[in-house]
């Protein structure tokens, strides 16, 4: 009955079933009346920081709470849709306030017990939070790479130390036997398994994620070395991960362990197929001369830090993602770590001042900023002042201006509420979600937009829709039309204003259709008579 919750009981546990029915029973109705609530609450903002607190504060056991919203995602396809999209934003945030408090204490452990590979797993998991990511599963493919390196080395040296039963937990001394592993280790990640840096989509974000690196066999220099590193270590062969400029590497001792001199190491380039460097040949790879101290090994929380900062970087160039989620994630891991970093507090506020969100979070922000480097006031007043004003702003609206098609400044408006339409000029696929009687936008977007050169200009209805794309766009009546083949859209925020998708047309919920009361029984017409020929 309960699949996906066996992983919290022992067949060893006196369990009172009727008791555990109840207590899921219980947290299932709850999950159920706070998703419902939700869209009442935050469909015209949002949903703030303090918009959770009910979460937090449950009576009822976490993971039976988790296991009702997975229900309400796992609906029938086509239903539920703003269901869905509350319950995937609650899921969200309760597995990402998990995480983050699992990464803190791993961050505390001392450094020894500071896993590479349980860091990355977490950086994953927290930018993945709705994926079936665990450590435990993780670990288990690189066991089986494991296994596959000791056969290759089974057959080169059939009493190499690393067969032992008990490999990796004591290193092996002999430079020679551990070249032995490392080239068994280059033959089975880069021969057999077909490994490889991926320098045509170096900038995926795909490839900073390590569950993906597994699955898809490519990355990026860091995430190639942490595997590469893990598996060593589990064969006997301690590497260190070296902060390299513009392109991460490992280092091996051929000297004295714990030597200060660079030369007394080889660099191991992941990313590469593991091929072994010189210093000189550090140096050409990057095409510059860098100083010894970047041949320095690094600990665990500065290379969680350089994978948080690609991903920072990563983030601020996804132009197509709206909501800048990548950032949003990447810079609460960063700060997670290093909770008093002035530049990316900063980064932080103007990020949620930016997407007017959460104005009091902004403020707090800017007053820990105040408080750790005064010589910010200037920025921090002008943020502090116009955050002020979007909260007065705010506080000043009355409830949600009502739309009538019999309204005679309305009756130019020849497209309704959740038709699929298409763009005439570039030939995108959109649901409509809301329009205006004329374009409402500033002179500054209608003179960047080239607004006049439409033979009816600004003064024609204009239409918000959601693109298949992702974003959301403000269309111009004339440019659009009805698509003749229409399908879902595939738009991360189609469950705010929609509840279902019939196959045709989407149905407004609750909250849209109080803003547009009469665009339904248009919208079921129009369908009607476009689609009556055979398709109905």
């Amino acid at each position: 009955r309960w699949p996906s919750l066996l992983k919290y009981y022992s067949h060893s546990d006196s369990v009172s079933w009727l008791e555990e029915y109840k207590a899921r029973h219980n947290a299932g109705l709850e999950a159920q009346r706070i998703v419902a609530s939700f869209s009442k609450r935050f469909f015209s903002e949002h949903v703030p920081c303090d918009g959770f607190s009910d979460i937090e504060t449950l009576g009822c056991p976490s993971h039976f709470f988790e296991d009702e919203l997975m229900c309400i995602l796992n609906m029938e396809g086509r239903k539920g849709l703003t269901w869905k999209y509350y319950a995937k934003k609650i899921l969200y945030f309760l597995r990402q306030q998990n995480i983050l408090k699992n990464l803190k204490e791993y961050l505390q452990r001392p450094t020894e017990r500071q896993s590479f590979l349980e860091g990355a797993v977490l950086i994953d998991q927290y930018c993945n939070p709705l994926s079936d990511i665990c450590l435990k599963s993780v670990q288990a493919q690189v066991d089986d790479i494991t296994d596959k390196v000791r056969k290759v080395l089974r057959t080169k040296n059939p009493r190499h130390p690393s067969l032992a039963s008990k490999a990796g937990e004591v290193l092996i001394p002999e430079v020679e036997l551990q070249r032995q592993v490392l080239d068994a280790m280059n033959c089975v990640l880069y021969e057999q398994l077909k490994y490889k840096g991926n320098e045509l989509d170096y900038y995926n974000s795909l490839n900073s994620y390590i569950h993906q690196v597994l699955i898809r066999r490519t990355g990026i220099p860091i995430s190639l070395s942490v595997l590469y590193l893990t598996i060593a270590r589990q064969l006997g062969v301690k590497l260190e991960p070296v902060n390299f400029p513009s392109h991460f590497l490992l280092r091996w001792c051929q000297g004295k362990e714990g030597s200060t001199d660079i030369f007394d190491y080889t660099y191991i380039d992941a990313f590469g197929k593991g091929k072994q460097l010189t210093v000189k040949e550090c140096e050409y790879l990057i095409g510059h001369h860098v100083t010894e101290e970047f041949y320095g090994v690094v600990t665990s929380k500065e290379v969680l830090q350089r994978m948080v900062g690609n991903l920072l970087n990563l983030g601020k160039r996804e132009s197509t993602d709206q909501s800048y989620q990548l950032l949003r994630d990447s810079l609460d891991l960063y700060l997670a770590m290093y909770p008093d970093n002035v530049q990316h507090l900063m980064l932080q506020a103007r990020l949620y001042f930016h997407l007017g969100i959460w104005p009091e979070k902004v403020l707090d922000i800017l007053q820990h900023i105040q408080a750790l480097d005064p010589s910010q006031h200037g920025a921090v007043g002008y943020l502090v002042q116009h955050t002020l004003e979007h909260i007065e702003r705010r506080k000043e609206e009355l409830g949600p201006e009502v739309k009538h098609r019999s309204d005679e400044k309305h009756k130019e408006v020849c497209f309704s509420i959740g038709l699929i339409m298409k763009h005439k000029r570039y030939g995108y696929n959109c649901v409509i979600y809301g329009w205006d009687p004329a374009c409402m936008m500033g002179h500054e977007w209608i003179r960047n937009m080239n607004v006049h050169s439409l033979p009816h200009g600004p003064h024609q209805p204009f239409y918000n829709v959601l693109v298949e794309d992702g974003s959301c766009r403000y269309a111009a009546q004339e440019n659009l039309e009805y698509n003749s083949e229409p399908r879902e859209i595939p738009h991360p925020d189609i469950g705010r204003y929609f509840s279902e998708f019939t196959g045709l047309h989407y149905l407004a919920n609750t909250e849209l259709e109080i803003r547009y009361p009469e665009d339904l029984e248009l919208t079921r017409a129009t369908v009607q008579k476009i689609y009556s020929s055979g398709k109905e």
